[in-house]
């Protein structure tokens, strides 16, 4: 256990020290059924191979609104401690694209019978492109940094995460990108640092209200210096095993409502809508965020607990 501490602790020096400045990557309302777009550590939780797809539009109605779309794999190896899993996401904001592709990886410790830690590491590469020229102008006015677009093909990346878990209860603490990475045009040397740092820490815990209505609190926070600091609170409950639904509030940004219907032990379909608070509420037509998971659960495996994160 000595050695344990001492990794654990030494894990969060080097993920506190690699803290820099930066804009937030891609958000997600309902992140707490998928922590693995910000968490490798988070691979292998489910016991079972599983398939995550969420799209996310932000902002509908805006001319250019930010899409998001996400493909989570995973699975644990027959160790039972191993867990792989794969990352791959489509971001667009304007003219500007991201296609973010990682390998995940954890390594799980059990602590107790019912608690476990898992390690987890990242690593992947970004295609990133902004098609500068194709930008409207004012009259008159020619600016030399749109006179070349930002097409870079290959920029690697690296992650690190924890995430320590039981029936009742997790903590998630991740760095999903070390490596900082600019994006530079093909003339006038312009640039565009659009990878940066960002540190996440999460968590959340499961109450039993009566025999057929759970109720779980959960909370993110995701941190880059120079930015605000940002936090999501959500409050959901679980009716008779099969449908979730409750609410969530994102500092200075918005609130807003999440639905999930489990259908059984193997798919999963989630809806969730945004009201804006900042001053763009009266140029769009809100947030809309789908989410359907599967499993590949087999008669054959033993499923320890319900998932409830």
């Amino acid at each position: 256990m000595k050695i344990l501490k001492r990794a654990t602790l030494a894990t969060l020096m080097i993920m506190g020290a690699l803290l820099s400045k930066g804009q937030q990557d891609p958000m997600y309302t309902q992140y707490i059924f998928n922590l693995q777009t910000v968490n490798p550590a988070y691979v292998g939780y489910w016991q079972t191979i599983g398939i995550t797809v969420i799209s996310r539009h932000q902002w509908v109605g805006l001319n250019g609104h930010p899409t998001t779309q996400s493909f989570s794999f995973q699975t644990p190896l027959r160790s039972q401690n191993v867990g792989i899993g794969l990352n791959v996401i489509a971001d667009k904001v304007g003219l500007e694209k991201r296609l973010l592709v990682s390998l995940d990886y954890s390594y799980q410790v059990l602590l107790s019978e019912n608690t476990s830690l898992r390690f987890g590491l990242k690593g992947g590469f970004t295609n990133y492109s902004n098609n500068l020229t194709d930008y409207e102008q004012s009259d008159n006015l020619s600016d030399p940094v749109f006179q070349a677009n930002i097409d870079n093909k290959f920029m690697p990346n690296v992650g690190v995460g924890l995430f320590l878990s039981s029936p009742k209860y997790f903590l998630s603490l991740s760095l999903p990108g070390i490596i900082e990475n600019s994006y530079q045009s093909n003339v006038n040397n312009y640039s565009s640092k659009s990878e940066l740092r960002h540190f996440f820490f999460a968590g959340g815990m499961m109450f039993n209200l009566s025999e057929n209505v759970k109720f779980k609190p959960t909370f993110m926070t995701k941190t880059v210096a120079g930015s605000p600091f940002e936090y999501d609170l959500t409050a959901n409950f679980l009716l008779a095993e099969k449908f979730w639904i409750g609410g969530m509030y994102r500092s200075g940004d918005s609130y807003g409502a999440i639905a999930q219907w489990i259908i059984n032990k193997k798919l999963r379909l989630g809806y969730a809508y945004d009201f804006t608070t900042t001053d763009l509420k009266n140029y769009q037509n809100g947030v809309h965020e789908i989410m359907i998971s599967f499993e590949f659960v087999y008669a054959k495996r033993i499923i320890i607990s319900p998932r409830y994160f």
